[in-house]
Parts: structure tokens; C-alpha cells; sequence
């Protein structure tokens, strides 16, 4: 296609588009510029005839994230700028028999799967899942992370704050929620590099066990443990959450958890699974005890993501599910909702600075992993942030316990909750 004919392409398709102003530049020097009088936020290079043909012949999430990691599409600019872009191109090319092909894809990775790793959501494949995603070296994800090393949403009680700080206003906001108290047991379900285990140990006194899949998190969760000092007061075992039941042999530990946490875990259940983890969860508590579950959520009026460039790429297997049918599943085992709370912005905040902490660090990590892999988490964080950004998803802390007829004792407040936290900023607000 000749030069004038891909302009009055481009000025066809992108005619009713009317948000971030962006420029297009190809290989062969051809530039167009979405808003002539306005400077572009991003400029999308395309680098070969293969990322044109996905951009104006089969433009899905999953095909557009491939021709950016495998570099034929790169973004000069606000990479968060350009999923407007992305979404507007997805939504005007409505693909004959998009759905049977999509169908047909998606069944063959699953089946691909399901040869190597068993059914979707058992144990051996769940344990792939989470080695796939968590078992890169600890030294790609400290750069991006922070000294903290936890890898779920922050809680910005100022906006300007730094990450650091935030990160351990959410490990101490979960600790109050929780109302963990010293010599408390508590049970971190999916417990990552053990920042919260070492937290509520150091900071509360608690005796605390982590759990995780990931044989790197445990190593390096152990690591740190023993660097604070805390092997009397904190334990990390690999281990399924559906084998959590076989802790309750061990004389320490009869009569329960008094207190459990599961933060950031929670995606990689399953639907089908939801009714065992919650069971599981009520089983491993004591009877005055309180469990708070922190998850991602998709939103009720999206749907289910087509040709899911996280699922074939990030996190095989995820699944989000609707908040109405988490709390539908809590409820019939038996738990009793006492709090919910949307950190959806939040979390959008976060991804912003994992994302400018990962780009700052560019050099450092590819000393540890791919290029092609850096672009993948490049990608996957910056659409996550846009995806909380826009409403797609949330994020839900929500805080169970026993329905009333348990020996429940205590009158919660949220003022219990922040009472010896400085109140100078409690008036910001994240937008």
C-alpha cells in the first residue's frame, strides 16, 4: 500500500476517535499524526508487514500484545496512552467468525495444557501456573518492587506517598482489619516473598505461617526470615491451599487459625474451586477467628476477556470472577460478610510505579531475564493499570467471619482500625 492510500486509510478508521492524540511511524518513514495541531502522547512504530497485517486485518488483545513483545510493534512515549488506541481498533474491526477462531485457539492451548499438566485447576497444574508466573529470579522483580518485596495492591493513605511507605500502610492495614493481637496464629494463604508473615510477626507479635506453590518465594521468604531474626515467630512451607487441613494434626495448631489472610492469591482459584476454598478456609479458623480475602475482581458488566493475552502469557489460568458470586460462595459455607472495601484505584497507582520502576530499571533486569520477557510484564502491568484505571476490574478486600451464632465477642469499628495512625493526610483522596 502506497503512502497516500495508508493515510486515507488511517484517517478512515481513526475518523471517530477522539481521546489521547498519537502519531503512527513505519519502517519505511511514513508518519500520520491522529491530531495535526497536538503533540502525541505516544507514537506507534511499526517495524514490520507482519504488525500491519495485525492492526488492520486481526487486532485482539492477545494478537496485538504478541506483535508488541516479539517487537514488531513498539510505543514511543505513554505506554499507558496507547490501550485507547488499542481498544478502539478492537471494537471497529468486528471479525467474521472472530469467536469460532478464538474458540478454536483457546481449546487447543487448553488442551495443550492439559496434556502437560493435568486439568484446569488441579494441583500439578496449578503448581506449573504458579511456577510459570513466581519463579523468575528475586532479582528481576527487586528493582521494580521495592525493598518491601510485595507484589499486590498498595493503600496510598496520600496520594504523593512513596510506594515503600504504601506498601506497608496495606500490610499493616490488613494486620488491623484482622484484629491480630500478639501469640495470635495466623495463616498467610499464598503468602509470596513473606512480607506480611514477617509484618505481622515483627510488628504484632503474631506466630505466623506462610504457605505458597512458588519454591523460589519460599526459599527467598525463608532467606528473610532468618536475616530478622524471626524463626520462633514465622514459618514458610510450600504447599497447597487444599492441603492446608493436614496442619491441624500438629498439637500447635489444634483448634485453628485466629487469624488468616489471602492477598493476591485468590485469582488463581478458579470458579469451579471457590466452594473448596472457602470450606477449606472455614475449617482451618478458630471459632472467633476472622479471615480477610484480597483478590482481584472483574467487574459484573465485563465480560469474560476473549484471546487473553495474560492468560497466554502472564498468568495461565487466572480467573476473575464477579464480587456478587465471591460473596454468594463465602456465604453458603458459612462465613458472614463484616466488611468490604474497593481499592480499585489503588491499585491502578500501584501498577503506574511498578511500571515507571521497571522502565527505570530496564538494564538491571534484562541482566536477569529476556528482553521478551521484560516487554511482557512491560505490557501486562500497564494494561492492568488501565484495566483498573477504566472499571474492567477491582480490587476487594473483604473481610469474613463466622454467621452470627458463633461465640463472636467483639463490637468492629473502622475507627479501631486507624486510631493510632497519624490523621495528618487522612483527607486525600486517589483519583
Amino acid at each position: 500500500m502506497d503512502r497516500a492510500n495508508r493515510t486515507r486509510l488511517f484517517d478512515r478508521l481513526f475518523r471517530d476517535f477522539h481521546e489521547t492524540p498519537f502519531a503512527v511511524r513505519s519502517a519505511d518513514g511514513w508518519q500520520w499524526c491522529s491530531s495535526p495541531n497536538e503533540a502525541p502522547q505516544c507514537t506507534l512504530v511499526f517495524k514490520t508487514a507482519a504488525a500491519w497485517n495485525t492492526l488492520l486485518k486481526f487486532p485482539t488483545q492477545r494478537t496485538l500484545g504478541e506483535a508488541f513483545i516479539n517487537g514488531e510493534i513498539d510505543v514511543e512515549g505513554d505506554l499507558f496512552s496507547v490501550f485507547p488506541i488499542g481498544r478502539y481498533v478492537m471494537e471497529r474491526y468486528k471479525i467474521p467468525g472472530y469467536s469460532i477462531l478464538h474458540a478454536l485457539w483457546q481449546s487447543g492451548a487448553d488442551f495443550a495444557r492439559l496434556l502437560r499438566h493435568g486439568p484446569r485447576h488441579s494441583m500439578d497444574r496449578d503448581r506449573a501456573a504458579i511456577s510459570y508466573h513466581y519463579d523468575l529470579p528475586i532479582d528481576f522483580y527487586r528493582p521494580w518492587l521495592g525493598p518491601t518485596l510485595a507484589y499486590s495492591c498498595a493503600y496510598f493513605r496520600d496520594p504523593s506517598e512513596t510506594l515503600e511507605s504504601a506498601q506497608t500502610n496495606k500490610l499493616e492495614l490488613i494486620c488491623r482489619k484482622l484484629g491480630l493481637r500478639r501469640n495470635d496464629r495466623f495463616l498467610d494463604i499464598g503468602c509470596g516473598w513473606g512480607s506480611l508473615i514477617l509484618h505481622a510477626a515483627s510488628q504484632f507479635g503474631a506466630e505466623a505461617y506462610g504457605i505458597t506453590l512458588s519454591k523460589e518465594q519460599a526459599a527467598v521468604a525463608a532467606n528473610r526470615i532468618s536475616h530478622a531474626h524471626l524463626e520462633e515467630k514465622c514459618t514458610v512451607e510450600l504447599r497447597d491451599y487444599r492441603r492446608m487441613p493436614e496442619l491441624a494434626a500438629r498439637p500447635n495448631l489444634s483448634g485453628g487459625f485466629d487469624k488468616i489472610a489471602s492477598v493476591g492469591m485468590f485469582e488463581h482459584v478458579g470458579l469451579k474451586n471457590l466452594h473448596d476454598y472457602f470450606t477449606i478456609a472455614m475449617r482451618m479458623l478458630a471459632p472467633d477467628g476472622t479471615f480477610l480475602n484480597h483478590g482481584i475482581a472483574r467487574s459484573a458488566t465485563s465480560p469474560p476477556a476473549k484471546d487473553s493475552f495474560i492468560d497466554r502469557y502472564v498468568f495461565p489460568d487466572g480467573e476473575l470472577v464477579p464480587l456478587g458470586q465471591v460473596l454468594e460462595v463465602a456465604e453458603s459455607v458459612g462465613f458472614e460478610v463484616r466488611d468490604v472495601e474497593n481499592l480499585r484505584s489503588h491499585y491502578d497507582r500501584t501498577l503506574r510505579l511498578w511500571v515507571e520502576n521497571l522502565q527505570k530499571n530496564t538494564r538491571t533486569v534484562l541482566d536477569y531475564v529476556s528482553e521478551r520477557t521484560y516487554r511482557i510484564w512491560l505490557l501486562y502491568m500497564a494494561g492492568s493499570a488501565d484495566a483498573f484505571h477504566n472499571g474492567t476490574i477491582e480490587l476487594y478486600q473483604v473481610l469474613l467471619g463466622r454467621r452470627p451464632g458463633h461465640s463472636f465477642q467483639q463490637l468492629n469499628t473502622r475507627e479501631d482500625w486507624y486510631s493510632s495512625w497519624s490523621t495528618a493526610n487522612s483527607k486525600a483522596t486517589i483519583a
